[in-house]
C-alpha cells in the first residue's frame, strides 16, 4: 500500500514539474450490489441505492493517454437472503441489509477519444477503499432482528480496507462540464473472518462533475545571479 501511495506522489510531482493540471468536483446516484459467497455458493442478493462525491485531477503523459485519479466518498451497501449460515454477520442470520460509508482513492488513467475539445474519453484503474462506518440489519432463525453497526478490524469481522477496479465511460466538454458511467468491481472481499463470506462489492455509477480551473506549472530551474 504504500508502494502505491509513493508512487501515486512521485507522478503528481512529475505532473507538476512538467505540464498542465485540471482539477474537478463531481457528484452522482449509484446502484450497489455484491457478489456474496459462501463456501462458493452465491447467495441471493439485491440492489440498493447510493451516492458518490469527491474530487479529482487530470494531466497529460502523452498525445491522448492522461493520468486522472480520484479521491471521494461512496455510500455503498448490499442486501442478500441466506441459503447458508456463517459469521458475519451471525451463523443464526437469515439475512442481511448494509449502508457501509467509504473513502476511495483511485489511480486512474485517462484514454481521450479524439483531440477534438469536446470528446468521449475511457477512464480505468485500481482502487483503495477505506471503510469508515457501517450498518447491517438482519432477522434471525430463532425470530426477532438484529440492528447495528458493523464491527470493522484487521484480523477478524469486516475489513478497514478493500480493493476495487473502477472503469469509466465519459464525455467532455470544451468549458469542462462532463458525464459519465461508472463501473466499480470489486477485487477483494471486505469480509477478513476465517471461513466466512467472500463478499466483493458490485456498483453501477453516473457522475456529473466539472473541471474548476487549469494550472500551468513551470519551473525555473535557472541560476540567479
Amino acid at each position: 500500500m504504500k508502494k502505491i501511495f509513493f508512487l501515486i506522489g512521485l507522478i503528481l510531482i512529475l505532473s507538476y514539474a512538467n505540464g498542465q493540471v485540471d482539477w474537478s468536483i463531481f457528484a452522482g446516484p449509484q446502484a450497489t450490489a455484491a457478489r456474496y459467497t459462501i463456501l462458493n455458493q452465491k447467495q441471493k442478493n439485491e440492489v440498493k441505492y447510493g451516492f458518490h462525491a469527491g474530487v479529482g485531477l487530470k494531466t497529460a503523459f502523452e498525445n491522448n493517454l492522461l493520468f486522472a485519479p480520484e479521491l471521494f466518498y461512496s455510500l455503498k451497501g448490499y442486501k442478500v437472503t441466506f441459503a447458508q449460515f456463517v459469521n458475519p454477520p451471525d451463523t443464526a442470520a437469515l439475512n442481511n441489509n448494509t449502508s457501509i460509508h467509504t473513502i476511495e482513492m483511485a489511480a486512474l488513467l485517462q484514454y481521450n477519444l479524439g483531440k477534438a475539445a469536446n470528446h468521449f474519453y475511457i477512464k480505468f484503474g485500481p482502487s483503495l477503499e477505506f471503510n469508515i462506518y457501517g450498518k447491517e440489519k438482519f432477522d434471525l432463525k430463532s425470530g426477532g432482528t438484529v440492528d447495528r453497526k458493523m464491527k470493522f478490524d484487521f484480523n477478524g469481522n469486516y475489513g478497514y480496507v478493500g480493493g476495487n477496479l473502477l472503469l469509466q465511460l465519459g464525455y467532455e466538454t470544451g468549458n469542462g462540464f462532463f458525464v459519465s458511467t461508472q463501473y466499480t468491481h470489486g477485487a477483494a472481499s471486505i469480509n477478513n473472518e476465517d471461513g466466512g463470506p467472500k463478499i466483493r462489492h458490485r456498483v453501477y455509477g453516473l457522475t456529473i462533475g466539472k473541471y474548476l480551473r487549469s494550472k500551468k506549472v513551470v519551473l525555473n530551474t535557472k541560476n540567479k545571479e
